[in-house]
C-alpha cells in the first residue's frame, strides 16, 4: 500500500510540474527565419581581419598555432617584397589553416595574437557533410577587402 500511496504522490508532483510549465510563454526560435541572440563573449566561427587600407593583419608570427592546445592551427610564412605587399610587415601568411573539427574555440589564439589578426566571431552554424569541408584555409577565414565596396560606391554617375 505504500508504494501505491508513493506512485500516486509522484504522479501529482509530475503533473503539478507539467501544468505550472503549461502557462509560461515559449522560448522556441523559428530558426532559420529567427537566430538565437549570442552571448557577448561567444566564441565562434574564426576570422582573419584586415587593416582599412586593405592589407592583411597577419604578418605569418605563428604564435597562434604555437599557442593553441588543440593543435588545429598551421601557419606558412612568406617574404613581403615592394610589388607584392601583402601585410605592412616583413612577413605574411601565405598559407593559414584551421582545423574546426579539432579547435575547441579556447580564444587562445585571438588574445596571442599581437596583431589582432585572428578574431572568434559570432558565426556558429558550422555543420557540413565531410571532414574536408572543416579544414577552413585562408581564403575561407579572410574578411573582405574594405577598399572593394568604395570602389564601387565611389564610381561616376
Amino acid at each position: 500500500m505504500a508504494s501505491f500511496v508513493d506512485d500516486v504522490g509522484a504522479l501529482v508532483r509530475g503533473l503539478g510540474t507539467t501544468f505550472r510549465h503549461i502557462f509560461r510563454p515559449t522560448v522556441t526560435y523559428q530558426y532559420p527565419e529567427k537566430r538565437r541572440p549570442v552571448h557577448p563573449r561567444f566564441r565562434g566561427r574564426h576570422k582573419l581581419m584586415r587593416y582599412e587600407n586593405g592589407l592583411e593583419r597577419c604578418i605569418g608570427c605563428s604564435l597562434c598555432a604555437g599557442v593553441c592546445p588543440a593543435r588545429a592551427i598551421y601557419v606558412e610564412a612568406a617574404e613581403n617584397t615592394d610589388e607584392h605587399r601583402i601585410s605592412p610587415g616583413e612577413r605574411y601568411a601565405r598559407r593559414y589553416e584551421i582545423n574546426m573539427i579539432r579547435c575547441i574555440f579556447c580564444g587562445y589564439c585571438e588574445e596571442v595574437c599581437p596583431t589582432e589578426a585572428i578574431v572568434l566571431g559570432n558565426d556558429y552554424e558550422l555543420a557540413d557533410y565531410d571532414r574536408a569541408s572543416f579544414v577552413y584555409t585562408k581564403d575561407m577565414l579572410l574578411v573582405p577587402d574594405p577598399r572593394a565596396g568604395e570602389a564601387l560606391v565611389s564610381r561616376p554617375t
